[in-house]
This record gives structure tokens, sequence and C-alpha cells, in this order.
């Protein structure tokens, strides 16, 4: 199996060199990577399917929530493809394993709107009930009839995006493998057949779709196995970029409103904001959630994904088509660069950094030298940066619930500027997302914090 470590630098692909020309054909059997030769999408044969006795180890779907500590989650890609930019006929899916399954949109998807003024990118999206990552690479070429540029990519879907980034690296080598040997598809082949999943009917359902996976439960993020979810220096790129509108975020994603990241190309990197922004509204205390839709990274959407989201109530995504930022019906938080904003009135005071937002960024920032400081002196790298961040939030968010469910619980029901403070968080700045996250969780308090505005 390929697999790239944690240590994998966050913008590697946004730097990384351009794809070489073509190599001679002599040179082109040195190629390394899965398998050998040719054979095209119409030369594979369906694959037969087998009985979950007939499966090996690596090829049986997990079922969610079933993970105990120490588990690992096993190979399951359901599907492969190679997509193409054809100068007359725009993107299309030359190639995929297996032939019966509906990538309809993934031409799209996996090569975003823009990508023609890059050289590589990785793409992280959804697709029905599936995750997919693809890379993607532009080749300069001496023809005509490609108009002097060659632009792939090859990419996976499956049932859970935690696994995904084990195989950028292959996925990386092999769009290039398709740029500078066109046409050969063995290796892509000997992938699948070595990672693919059956999906089984299950009861009450009407087909055979498997469970959906969305984020994974905060004991994954404990140890090592997990950490392939994302590289290192994801969660403190994210923090560094946006600096203390972090927690303007954060309220948003507690919320769980529908937050769309506008970006430019390369896209990889805004696909791990998305990931990110999601993971700061882990709660780990048993009954909070329940009333609240979870929080959906969707990753890369484009124009074609306008219907799906009409019917999302909750999502993070990103987008590089700037179109989006006119349809205000599809978001409730639009974020360009470092601007987070809203067209919602009553959301507009969750846009102001106060004292207590200040307070929580400062000491967050001062988490992060001292454990700097640690690795650097003591050399103990545990737990790692990510973890801080991700353990940061998780305990800010359990510290808000768990005020809210003892005063829910208590005979007289009402919530004060000391418990306000005593939860984080500024008892003026902060009565409108306390009001917000009151309703949205469905937690009976009474609010006695004065409003600023009313006299």
């Amino acid at each position: 199996m390929v697999e790239r470590g944690d240590a994998a630098p966050l913008l590697r692909w946004a730097e990384g060199p351009a794809v070489s020309p073509p190599l001679a054909p002599d040179q082109q059997a040195g190629v390394r990577g899965w398998g050998g030769g040719g054979g095209g999408r119409a030369a594979a044969e369906p694959p037969r399917r087998r009985e979950p006795e007939e499966l090996g180890p690596s090829q049986v779907l997990l079922q969610p929530g079933r993970l105990e500590l120490g588990d690992v989650e096993e190979d399951q890609v359901v599907a492969v493809f190679v997509v193409t930019f054809d100068p007359r006929s725009g993107n299309m899916v030359e190639w995929c394993l297996p032939q019966d399954i509906d990538l309809e949109g993934v031409e799209f998807k996996s090569m975003a709107s823009g990508s023609h003024k890059i050289q590589s990118d990785f793409i992280y999206f959804r697709k029905g009930p599936f995750f997919g990552l693809a890379c993607f690479a532009n080749m300069p070429v001496e023809s005509e009839l490609e108009r002097g540029a060659r632009m792939k990519s090859v990419g996976i879907l499956s049932p859970s995006y935690t696994l995904l980034y084990r195989y950028m690296h292959f996925l990386e080598n092999q769009v290039r493998h398709q740029l500078e040997t066109p046409g050969h598809y063995s290796r892509l082949a000997a992938f699948y057949e070595d990672k693919k999943g059956v999906l089984h009917a299950s009861p009450g359902r009407g087909g055979s779709l498997p469970p959906v996976y969305w984020l994974p439960s905060i004991h994954r993020y404990m140890y090592p196995e997990m950490k392939i979810t994302h590289p290192a220096g994801c969660m403190s790129q994210f923090i560094k970029f946006f600096g203390e509108q972090i927690l303007i975020l954060w309220k948003f994603a507690l919320l769980r409103k529908r937050i769309l990241i506008f970006s430019p190309p390369p896209v990889g990197v805004v696909c791990y904001r998305v990931y990110c922004c999601c993971c700061l509204a882990n709660v780990s205390l048993p009954g909070i959630g329940g009333t609240v839709p979870e929080s959906k990274p969707f990753f890369y959407v484009n124009v074609a994904d306008i219907e799906s989201l009409e019917v999302e109530v909750s999502y993070v995504a990103c987008t590089t088509e700037k179109i989006f930022e006119e349809k205000r019906e599809l978001y409730d938080v639009y974020v360009d660069n470092q601007n987070v904003k809203t067209h919602h009135e009553h959301l507009q005071p969750l846009l102001k950094i106060n004292s207590a937002d200040r307070e929580k960024y400062r000491r967050l920032s001062e988490q992060r030298q001292m454990l700097l400081y640690s690795q650097e002196v003591e050399g103990d790298y545990n737990p790692c940066e990510e973890d801080l961040f991700v353990l940061f939030f998780l305990e800010q968010n359990n510290r808000i619930f768990q005020t809210l469910l003892e005063v829910s619980a208590s005979q007289d029901k009402t919530l004060t500027a000391e418990h306000a403070r005593g939860m984080g968080l500024d008892p003026q700045g902060d009565r409108s997302f306390l009001m917000d996250l009151l309703e949205a969780y469905g937690i009976d308090v009474m609010l006695v914090i004065d409003n600023p505005c009313c006299p």
C-alpha cells in the first residue's frame, strides 16, 4: 500500500514543480507505480460481486460509530477514475472502474473551475453518498489539437473522507503518469482491485448505498492511526490565516450555519479549511446535538451542486466560482479570503470580535507557544499542535453546553451574566450568539442578560 506520512507539508501542491514533458518510449518502461502496460475503459471487465465471506479484511465496509479506541479504518475505495479536459468537448471522464458506477458531475468536481491557470492541485469533494479526492496536473505540450496544454485529474471515491489522504501520493504520481503516457490504466486497475470495497444492501434501505461518514467522533483524534485524516500543519495554518476571526467562524460552525468559502485555485488548501471549520464544532457531551443537523463538510462545490445545496440546512463548503456570492439563498455565511460576512441581519452581531473572543485567542496562542517550547526543549511531540487546537475548541464547547444543561436542569432555569462569563463568553457581546445557540439546540433556559441596545 502506498502511504504518505503525516509530516507532508500542507502547501506542497500549491508550490510543487511543473509536470515534465512526455518521456521517450524507451524511458517510459522505467516509470514506477502500480502494475504495467495499458488497457482502456472498455477493456476492463466489470468486477464480480462477492459475498461477505469472500472478502479480505481490507474490503469490508465499516459501520458508523463502531470504531473503538485503537481500531484502524480499512480501505474502502469504491471507484477510481481519470478525468481529462478536451479542447472541443470540455471536461470528461475518460476511464473508470467499476464501469457501471454513476460519475455524473465528477468531471467538474475533480477539475475545479480556473484550474487551467495553475500547474497542479488536489480537490476533496462529495458525490452523492461518497467522498472523493482527485489530483490535478497541467502539462505543456507541443500539440495544436490540445492547444498547448494537457490537463487531467486522477481520483477515487470512498464512503469516508478520513482515509482519502493516505492515497494522495499515489494519485499525484498517477496523474503525472497519465499526462506523460496517456491511455495506460493498468496501474489504476491494479490499485482498484487491491483497495476496492463491496457495497451491501442494508435492511430497510431501498438500495445498496453505504452509510455517509461525516466528522469522526472526537476520540478518533487521540491515537496515531487517525492522523492521516489531515496533514501536519492543517489546523495551525488555518488559525494563522484567519487570526482572531477564527472565533467568528467557531460561532457560526457551532450554530450549524451554511458556510461557503470562496477562493481562486488552487483549491486543495481551501478544502482543508472546510475540514478545520467543521472541527471547531466538536462536542463530546452525551445528549448534545440531537436537535441540530450534523456539521457536514461538502468540500469543493460548483454550479452543478446548486440544486443539492438548496435543500441543505447546514454545511461547510468551498468554491472557485464567484457567481455563488450572488446566490444568497444558498448560504448564511460567505468567506472571501479573510473577509467573513453574512447577509442575515440577525447574524450581524456575531461578526464583531469582543473582549471574550480576544481572551480566547490569547489563551490559544499562549498554549501553542508553550507546546512549541516543550517540543523544542524536551523533544516531546505528544500531543501535537493539531491535537491542541482541536481539544481547545472541544473543551470550550463542552464547557458551554455543560453549563447550559446544568442551568436547564435547575429549578429557576435562569442564565445570568455570571454564567456567561463562566462559559468564557462576553455577557453583552455574545448575547445574540447565546440566544441563537439556545434556539438551535432546543435548550430550555431563561436568558436574563440585558440587551445593550435597549435602555
